[in-house]
């Protein structure tokens, strides 16, 4: 059973319970320590709500880190969990990684590329698993979408379409007390708005499934609502390598919608669809032939999907599952690494520190873009 510690994520947080439900999952990790908040009085109360034991329930991310390197090795969190606001990342990741903790961090990994790039070579250096929380791609029918488009059924990549559409920004909810709007919306805490919040999600999903980077981008980057200080809108045309091109829209002003994730990818041969709102399900779209639909845990599932899969076909499984997918497999790759072991299945297959890194150079370059009236800008 690994230990861990979690940074932030006490009372009023929403992020914290889905991290902790989903390191859960499996059965593989305990949560024995914690500095649940920048406020030491509310760290306290939210450790002491979670059952944590004085002695590893701590004022502060700095006494933990203090208190935990203190404590016989054996003894010690084997990965710290970091759920605070995006202007926090940098500093307390690099401090636990330097250590030698092994890492999971929510995205955007940092607000600066040079601050990314520093976490990614203190990751390779100490040799830690440093995982970067993308939920999307923990869902079985992405991993399935990948596997159709690297297997070449669909021919060459040609197009690839990413939305992401909320609707929950749609009014100054940051100006009425909304602690989740408040630090969300202001550039000096969150890096970016909807671009960071949510774009970063899309950005990821374009490159896990279908392997190609970009290239180049040219952006519009929007604020609708009346005072705000971030983007809650943004629209992007991209230039893969490869000569693919995509389109990526995020938006938060998106009135009356929840949670719209789509993909879509088109090749020489044919397409695929993968929707949030029906998750359990991918559409398979051959240039010839019919239309055909793999479903979760299904009969023609494949392996690469399975791996991910909890419960039998039918029975839905969704966000906090999917979470639950890149905790299991970071925590089976610090097993791998403690044991010397290969890493294989998906302790070879979650998001990592690189991928972090290379999220917040699109945030920079959409935002490069976006300043200079949609200019074409190179990533």
């Amino acid at each position: 059973m690994l230990r861990y510690g979690m940074v932030g994520g006490g009372r009023g947080g929403f992020i914290g319970a889905v991290h902790r439900q989903a390191a859960a999952l499996d059965g593989m990790a305990t949560l024995v320590a914690g500095a649940l908040s920048s406020d030491p009085e509310r760290a306290v109360e939210s450790g002491r709500d979670l059952g944590l034991p004085d002695d590893r329930n701590y004022e502060s991310w700095r006494a933990m880190l203090a208190g935990e390197l203190a404590r016989p090795e054996g003894d010690r969190i084997d990965f710290v969990s970091i759920v605070t606001p995006n202007d926090t990342h940098f500093e307390i990741a690099r401090a636990f990684a330097d250590a030698g903790f092994h890492v999971v961090l929510d995205k955007p990994m940092t607000l600066t590329s040079a601050e990314g790039d520093e976490l990614a070579r203190l990751g390779d250096e100490r040799g830690i698993v440093f995982c970067v929380t993308y939920t999307y791609v923990g869902y079985p029918m992405i991993r399935e979408a990948r596997r159709v488009v690297h297997s070449g059924e669909l021919g060459e990549v040609r197009k690839v379409y990413v939305d992401f559409r909320q609707g929950w920004l749609s009014t100054a909810l940051e100006n009425e007390g909304n602690k989740q709007a408040g630090w969300r919306t202001d550039p000096a805490r969150a890096g970016a708005g909807a671009l960071g919040d949510i774009g970063t999600h899309v950005e990821m999903l374009a490159g896990w499934i279908t392997g190609l980077e970009i290239e180049s981008l040219c952006a519009e980057v929007s604020t609708f609502v009346e005072g705000r200080a971030g983007d809650d809108d943004v629209s992007v045309l991209l230039r893969f390598g490869g000569g693919a091109r995509g389109v990526l829209n995020a938006s938060q002003v998106c009135a009356g919608e929840e949670c719209a994730v789509t993909v879509r990818v088109f090749g020489t041969e044919g397409g695929v669809f993968w929707s949030h709102e029906d998750p359990q399900r991918l559409t398979i779209m051959p240039r010839t032939g019919a239309t055909r639909i793999i479903t979760r845990a299904g009969v023609v599932a494949s392996d690469d999907s399975n791996l991910a899969t909890r419960i039998p076909s039918g029975h839905p499984e969704g966000f906090i599952e999917a979470m639950g997918n890149l905790y299991r497999g970071a925590m089976q790759a610090m097993i791998a690494k403690r044991e010397g072991k290969n890493l294989i299945g998906l302790a070879a297959d979650y998001p990592n520190v690189h991928d972090g890194a290379r999220g917040v150079r699109f945030v920079e370059r959409v935002l490069e873009s976006g300043r200079a009236d949609g200019a074409w800008v190179r990533v």
